[in-house]
């Protein structure tokens, strides 16, 4: 429980911080601030480091190449299907692997964005994601060091080693060039069928592919299609709280606020609780803040949920189909079990 009420007041600081340097989404602040607290202050300050980094450099790449990447969909393919790879990759072999998914994640997002919504303003998009990172991570350091405070504990005192350095991976390579093909369709449905949520959609791909190396072997299709299906129930779950508290609410800030404690407290709990359906209590935690945390109160609607929703069953269509080849027609396949628990991520 006093993991859990640290989330909310993390989460609530950061909706603050974000409030007042004027973020543009402040639901991704909210959950920077609940995806990085964990149980240790110097693993918590460590992956914000992290997070913040990975963020400006994939920002700084994205605004590098997405001018161009905008105006050519063979680049736009290219680019999203190499740093996609490439930052999935590092997510599951480096030693900083936090912040290479943020690196691949940010650059995704810019660039599908703009595909999505050519008048973006890449440079105000990128600066203003950079701003919602800060606020989160400097909301949820604060709360960590203040909990390790009051519980005594030298805040350095929990600190892990540093994972050793991973030498090349033939199947993690694979792993995630499967997922950069994916990602490379995006673009291109995007161009013919004009459908939405790529940049969403491309998270999804990219967070579900997230496994351990030992549970890859030569298929991840049976890792990956469980964290899909977790993903999946957990935002219908979070999302269907989050409609019933905005019937309640019917615009009342303070029925939004206790609402959005209220689904903080049991996705945590059933991340904490229960082992193996952890994603699913920190996907349904994520539905919640995504309806529940707007920009301003008075704009809060189910929408954002049923966009993420959108955004999973997209991110579904274009995955599968990639894996399912391999998986049964790769020589010498080998049938992957789940190998053993993955740290969660957006």
């Amino acid at each position: 429980m006093a993991d859990e009420w640290a989330c909310v007041a993390s989460v609530l600081l950061a909706i603050s911080f974000a409030h007042l340097i004027g973020a543009r989404f402040v639901a991704w602040a909210a959950f920077t601030a609940f995806v990085l607290l964990k149980s240790e202050a110097a693993e918590t300050l460590l992956r914000g480091v992290l997070r913040i980094a990975g963020t400006a450099i994939g920002s700084l790449l994205a605004l590098a190449i997405v001018p161009y990447a905008a105006h050519s969909l063979p680049l736009a393919m290219a680019s999203a299907a190499l740093v996609g790879a490439i930052g999935l990759y590092g997510m599951i072999t480096a030693r900083r692997a936090y912040a290479w998914l943020l690196f691949g994640l940010t650059f995704e997002m810019i660039l599908l964005d703009k595909l999505e919504h050519p008048d973006l303003d890449t440079i105000h998009f990128a600066q203003t994601r950079l701003l919602e990172v800060l606020a989160g991570t400097v909301a949820c350091v604060i709360v960590s060091l203040t909990a390790a405070t009051l519980a005594g504990r030298k805040w350095l005192a929990g600190r892990k080693p540093a994972p050793e350095r991973m030498k090349w991976h033939p199947h993690a390579a694979r792993h995630a060039a499967q997922a950069g093909i994916a990602i490379a369709v995006l673009p291109a449905l995007h161009a013919l069928l004009q459908l939405p949520q790529m940049a969403q959609a491309a998270v999804t791909v990219m967070a579900v592919m997230i496994v351990p190396v030992s549970g890859i072997g030569a298929s991840g299709f049976v890792p990956v299609t469980r964290r899909l299906f977790q993903r999946t129930l957990g935002c219908l779950a979070g999302g269907g709280l989050a409609l019933a508290i905005l019937l309640l609410a019917q615009g009342s800030a303070p029925v939004l606020i206790a609402g959005t404690c209220l689904g903080i407290v049991i996705g945590r709990h059933i991340e904490n609780g229960l082992p193996n359906v952890t994603y699913l209590g920190l996907q349904f935690t994520l539905a919640v803040l995504v309806v529940l945390v707007p920009d301003s109160y008075a704009d809060a609607e189910i929408m954002p949920a049923v966009h993420r929703l959108i955004s999973i069953f997209v991110g579904m269509a274009v995955l599968e189909p990639v894996l399912l080849v391999w998986h049964f027609f790769a020589p010498g396949r080998k049938r992957a079990g789940m190998g053993p628990q993955v740290e969660n991520n957006e």
